[in-house]
């Protein structure tokens, strides 16, 4: 079983830049693949970001692709977001996730077998 906690959300001006962490504890970090959702109020959960287990692949919403960065250090137990050039749509919850099976789509939330408290990310415009 795997324990994830969130951080490093926020208040944010329009433009400005988060970094989430998502640390997880349990064993063996690296046999999971890992990823980013968020949840406006009154809106479904949504894709934001994955990652493959060893880091060599990543996947990304359209929304978010070119703006958002996802990266993991598996010495570290530890899942990353990095979010630039915030706008005020990507203001949500935001939720990290991990996965044991492979195949599949990285942005069903039905894939993902654990999940993460959440953190809150608020972007002023």
């Amino acid at each position: 079983q795997v324990q994830l906690v969130e951080s490093g959300g926020g208040l944010v001006q329009a433009g400005g830049s988060l970094r989430l962490s998502c640390a997880a504890s349990g064993r063996a970090f690296s046999s999971y693949a890992m990823g980013w959702f968020r949840q406006a109020p009154g809106k479904e959960r949504e894709f934001v970001a994955a990652i493959s287990r060893s880091g060599g692949s990543t996947y990304y919403a359209d929304s978010v692709k070119g703006r958002f960065t996802i990266s993991r250090d598996n010495a570290k137990n530890t899942v990353y977001l990095q979010m630039n050039s915030l706008k005020p749509e990507d203001t949500a919850v935001y939720y990290c996730a991990a996965r044991r099976s492979y195949g599949g789509s990285y942005s069903y939330t039905g894939q993902y077998d654990y999940w993460g408290q959440g953190t809150q990310v608020t972007v002023s415009s």
